[in-house]
């Protein structure tokens, strides 16, 4: 009885509860896209956006050079390592500070360079895998994890081996247990840790003599 009243009352009124419910829907959206506020009526602020104007000039010190570069804020390490200064030793892996292909040293610490503004480097002193380099001789962790094949796709093997060196800056003779620790930010999507730790033993050893 009560739906038949309700019927006739939209067909009086010249409209359906169907044709309300779908009014209010789009104006629903409306709303949504003109980013207006229904309580107060006024548009919502939109999100800043970086602008060309907003760049900075750092200076980043880098294997024992300087670089001056121009970068926005929002910039990575990562991405101006890579992009800016073409430096591509070291990889973007996941972008969000778990798998540890992007570690570089700064101040002789490992860092994600993908969690680190390329502006809160700004006066730090960088390492990326390209200062290993003797010249065009392989520094000795990069000789280690090459004579104990401590590869397999080597994708994560920058970033295994700038954790080495880290680790090894600080405890020229560690442990397997320190060297466990001190590679456990980095990820092997191959498996390799056994000859990872093996690299990291004869590193030492070659650093020492």
């Amino acid at each position: 009885m009560c739906s038949a009243n309700n019927s006739n009352d939209e067909r009086q009124s010249g409209i359906s509860r169907r044709d309300f419910m779908k009014f209010v829907g789009v104006g629903a959206v409306g709303v949504s896209l003109t980013g207006t506020s229904i309580a107060g009526g006024n548009p919502q602020p939109p999100e800043k956006i970086l602008e060309a104007a907003d760049s900075v000039k750092i200076r980043l010190h880098i294997n024992g050079r300087e670089h001056a570069v121009l970068v926005e804020p929002r910039w990575t390490l990562l991405y101006v390592l890579r992009e800016s200064l073409e430096m591509s030793g070291t990889k973007e892996g996941c972008g969000r500070g778990e798998c540890g292909a992007c570690t570089v040293l700064i101040d002789n610490q490992p860092r994600y360079a993908c969690m680190t503004l390329a502006v809160e480097a700004e006066g730090r002193h960088i390492t990326t895998l390209e200062g290993l380099m003797q010249g065009e001789e392989l520094g000795p962790v990069q000789t280690a994890f090459l004579e104990e094949d401590a590869f397999q796709c080597g994708y994560c093997s920058p970033g295994q081996i700038m954790a080495v060196e880290g680790l090894l800056r600080h405890k020229p003779d560690p442990s397997l247990e320190e060297i466990r620790t001190g590679v456990s930010g980095n990820l092997c999507r191959c498996g390799a840790y056994k000859h990872i730790f093996h690299a990291a033993q004869k590193a030492a050893q070659l650093k020492r003599s």
